[in-house]
């Protein structure tokens, strides 16, 4: 195949058409591929007030110039609007499934679908083409579907997703990896697209950049990060937040959780039956892989449950887990296997369980769920997926329709506002941000809602015990903003791009002539572009400083004590965070921004700009 991918596919699902395109040579240089070739193409094509779930959302399947070569696990980008904050979304999934479409896609960076169908299809993908097929799966959930095509790599929806649930997954792998937060498997059940099927191999890699892949995945392996995957994966996260104070626990409403030994990594250990391999050419004991030699970074824990092999992330034992108050290992892991099957995002859905708890517990809603409940817990999941409670639950009756459209919906249908913190009305990951200022920040700048990913202070802020000032934490949630939305548009694996962390794959871009390596524009200028233009997408869309707001309950102190957040301090730092980025005081990029990043000539007259910078005297770096 091309080492140069210059092409997208374009699916209309209404006029059954497929098409190749060549990507602008100028798209490539400022946007790579990934999350900002993504957004700029959703900003080209939608009008202000798309419906999400309506024909004229565009859902996208990005990989990036690099997919299939560099180190780690291949991943793909599902970009959109996202159902449930109405802003921008990209979602990121591993597997096997995105090293086949990296692929099957030849020298195409992604698959752009529009419209939808009148009966349910699949697309496939071999060759650099696509094709539209009817399916005969819907109703499946996600194990269910790729058995189907054992010999080719399957992305889908589940029942979720067919049923417009707000925070469906894109499952891939029978639900081993997801493409998860915001509600891209809604868009793509409301096309009717029950699956993308990926026919061809993995790429085949040169052998000068083999060589490159191995040095900086041998350099990955003896790093931190490394050294921490290696050992424990994301499920060690629960144990961490637990240890440094920063762990929600039973719908927010205490901080840390006695019960994390019994759900954490040492349980995982003991019921593991082996660890996934990822980045690895020759995975032999994946379906569709052959025998190799590449390097192997040790991947999730293969746990196997009464309705088959579930791979918990870090996100089941603290949202399923110590989020619900249940501390039976074997008990999460099946629930987040039933979210797995069902394509719900976990971080999604388990808040929604926690919101429904403390609900019923305040007299809001008729729920007889506790926490602890894994049983209930696990029968409210099926519920929401189905979007109807059955006869013997004993709850009201619109709940889980309400709560498959989020906890916001929720909470404006039934009352009980501020029980559980969202951001963009997408419900908070496990970290709470009062015992760490800087991740209150990051969740609420976070360009698709509350993400731990965007920009990770808890990483580090717990240990600097006060000492990071003001303009440390701006600059530490900017830079890293940046940086991974040049890794997210590469599209490197989330925790092997440390690897590439230093020059943010300028030197693997140059091995492959990609238009940015000739640029005089630093990759972290890029990254800035990229952010920028995705405020500028949920800009148009009406949103602004409100909705960057510090979400409640995080204003009041925790059940340790730990103080809540000052609500003036935050509105100081979101100063200097936008006077950092060039912002206005709205939160709104500013002529003298567009021109600067070259976004000039892309911004429309429907998106709204402040007029200037905000005050430097608020500047990030003073007064620090």
């Amino acid at each position: 195949m091309s080492r140069s991918r210059t092409r997208v596919l374009r699916v209309d699902l209404s006029a059954g058409e497929t098409a190749r395109e060549r990507v602008p040579r100028g798209w490539r240089r400022d946007f790579l591929g990934g999350k900002g070739l993504g957004a700029r193409y959703l900003y080209e094509a939608l009008s202000p007030g798309t419906d999400p779930t309506g024909p004229a959302n565009l859902l996208c399947f990005l990989v990036g110039p690099l997919a299939g070569y560099l180190p780690g696990e291949t991943r793909y980008a599902a970009v959109t609007k996202s159902p449930l904050t109405g802003g921008f979304l990209d979602s990121y999934a591993g597997g096997d499934f995105a090293d086949r479409l990296a692929g099957s896609l030849d020298d195409c960076l992604g698959l752009l679908v529009t419209g939808a169908a009148d009966r349910p299809v699949r697309i496939e993908v071999e060759e650099g083409r696509a094709r539209i097929e009817p399916s005969d799966a819907w109703g499946a959930d996600a194990a269910e579907t790729a058995e189907r095509f054992p010999d080719a790599g399957v992305a889908c929806v589940g029942p979720a997703g067919e049923r417009e649930a707000a925070y469906a997954t894109v499952a891939s792998d029978g639900g081993a990896h997801h493409a998860g937060r915001g509600g891209a498997g809604a868009v793509m059940g409301s096309k009717r697209l029950k699956a993308v099927v990926a026919r061809g191999p993995p790429p085949a890699v040169p052998d000068d950049l083999a060589a490159l892949r191995d040095r900086d995945a041998a350099a990955y392996g003896r790093d931190p990060t490394g050294e921490w995957q290696a050992a424990g994966e994301t499920v060690e996260t629960v144990d961490y937040a637990n240890e440094v104070g920063i762990l929600a626990a039973e719908g927010w409403t205490e901080t840390g959780f006695e019960g994390t030994d019994d759900i954490g990594v040492e349980a995982a250990l003991e019921r593991a039956t082996g660890r996934e391999r990822v980045g690895d050419r020759g995975a032999g004991d994946e379906p569709g892989r052959p025998e190799g030699d590449g390097p192997v970074v040790p991947g999730g824990f293969r746990i196997d449950t009464p309705d088959g092999e579930v791979v918990p992330r870090g996100a089941a034992p603290i949202t399923l887990g110590a989020g619900l108050g249940i501390d039976d290992f074997d008990r999460v892991v099946e629930l987040c296997g039933v979210c797995d099957r069902l394509g719900l995002d976990v971080i999604g859905a388990g808040n929604a369980v926690a919101w429904a708890v403390r609900a019923g517990e305040a007299g809001v809603v008729d729920c007889p769920v506790g926490f602890g409940d894994a049983d209930g817990a696990e029968r409210l999941l099926e519920a929401i997926a189905a979007r109807e409670a059955p006869p013997d639950l004993d709850i009201d009756p619109d709940l889980p329709d309400a709560l498959a459209d989020g906890i916001d919906v929720a909470a404006a249908r039934f009352g009980g506002e501020g029980l559980v913190p969202t951001v963009k009305s997408m419900a908070l990951p496990g970290f709470d941000p009062r015992a760490a200022v800087g991740v209150a920040l990051a969740y609420a700048t976070s360009d698709r809602g509350a993400c731990h990913r965007r920009a990770r202070p808890q990483d580090s802020e717990p240990f600097a015990a006060g000492e990071r000032s003001p303009g440390d934490l701006v600059r530490g949630v900017v830079g890293e903003q940046n940086a991974r939305s040049v890794l997210w548009s590469l599209v490197v694996d989330d925790f092997v791009g440390e690897a590439v962390w230093t020059d943010l794959g300028a030197e693997w871009l140059a091995a492959v002539d990609h238009p940015a390596a000739g640029s005089d524009v630093a990759l972290a200028t890029t990254g800035e572009r990229i952010w920028t233009l995705t405020r500028l997408f949920n800009a148009r869309e009406g949103f602004d400083r409100t909705d960057d707001a510090l979400p409640a309950p995080l204003g009041s102190a925790a059940a340790d004590g730990t103080p809540g957040v000052d609500g003036d301090a935050f509105d100081r730092l979101l100063d200097r965070y936008y006077a950092a980025r060039g912002w206005g005081p709205r939160g709104l990029p500013t002529p003298e921004t567009l021109d600067r990043l070259g976004l000039a000539d892309v911004v429309d007259e429907a998106t709204p700009l402040d007029e200037r910078p905000i005050d430097s005297a608020s500047r990030d770096g003073s007064d620090d």
